[in-house]
């Protein structure tokens, strides 16, 4: 596919967390283009973040492929409901989960309301997150610090943590990673260093689950048009978000959903403890 947009885009600011809606131009999250394939008939997954940008995209997907879904989300906005919306439409039960999952309480609580909900737990996927940038680390307030720690890798061990009692032998665990991972924005210390740490909880994990028939996996994305940008980055940034990737653009949220249905369905069941790179072609190790 090649009519995705390509910057430079129009300069544009949101205050945090941002709105999928208000963004121009508004992102592709498979809307129109996902036509599902029954790759997950009757499973039930858990997705953090699902109200926009890669979480949206994921749920369309999943949704079209025949899983139910439960949804976290910080707030329950315009963008959460459009999402829950469309993954009504496909016939499929849709479960909000409104709340902030720097909170382990709530990490447990939204995962017991799954279970009371669909008895299990088939498919997590962790990929909410938050950044912020800064130029000099003296300029990182602590409690930046620590909410990103709390919200990019600490819910994750939560959820897992909670989640596995509940998940039978076939089970996957996706998390979201960054090509920051393995190559750190300076300007975004934090955020960067959470997900160095997300590949290593993946890689352990993935290892400390095997026994148990449980996968474990990461994707790494590079830049993506997601309301995170707007929010979290000055408009000339924006103007010019992803130029510098060797495509020359920042992938839509579509095009990332393709890696998170692989490693969910079942045929993938020797995939485990992988980061599967969605770079654009920058080099991922």
């Amino acid at each position: 596919m090649t009519d995705f947009p390509e910057p430079p885009f129009p300069k544009q600011h949101q205050d945090p967390p941002g709105s999928f809606a208000r963004m121009d131009p508004c992102p592709d999250h498979g809307e129109d283009r996902w036509k599902g394939a029954g790759r997950l008939d009757g499973k039930v997954a858990l997705i953090t973040g699902g109200d926009s940008g890669i979480g949206r995209a994921v749920a369309i997907a999943y949704s079209r492929e025949g899983a139910d879904l439960g949804l976290s989300w910080l707030e329950e906005t315009e963008d959460a409901r459009s999402t829950q919306e469309l993954v009504r439409e496909t016939g499929r039960e849709c479960l909000s989960l409104c709340g902030d999952i720097s909170d382990p309480e709530h990490c447990r609580g939204i995962v017991a309301r799954m279970v009371e909900k669909f008895g299990r737990i088939d498919i997590l996927v962790n990929n909410a997150g938050h950044q912020a940038l800064f130029d000099q680390i003296e300029d990182i307030p602590d409690d930046e610090w620590r909410r990103t720690f709390a919200i990019n890798i600490d819910a994750m061990f939560h959820l897992a943590k909670a989640a596995v009692p509940h998940m039978r032998e076939g089970g996957a665990i996706i998390n979201t990673a960054s090509i920051n991972s393995d190559r750190p924005n300076p300007k975004l210390l934090a955020y960067a260093t959470t997900k160095g740490a997300i590949q290593n909880f993946t890689s352990g994990l993935a290892q400390m689950l095997a026994g148990r028939g449980i996968r474990v996996n990461a994707v790494a994305p590079g830049p993506v048009w997601t309301p995170l940008i707007p929010s979290s980055m000055s408009p000339d940034h924006v103007a010019n978000f992803g130029k510098n990737s060797p495509i020359g653009r920042p992938a839509q949220p579509v095009e990332l959903a393709s890696a998170y249905v692989m490693l969910a369905e079942p045929m993938s069941s020797y995939v485990s403890g992988a980061t599967i790179a969605v770079t654009g072609g920058a080099p991922f190790i």
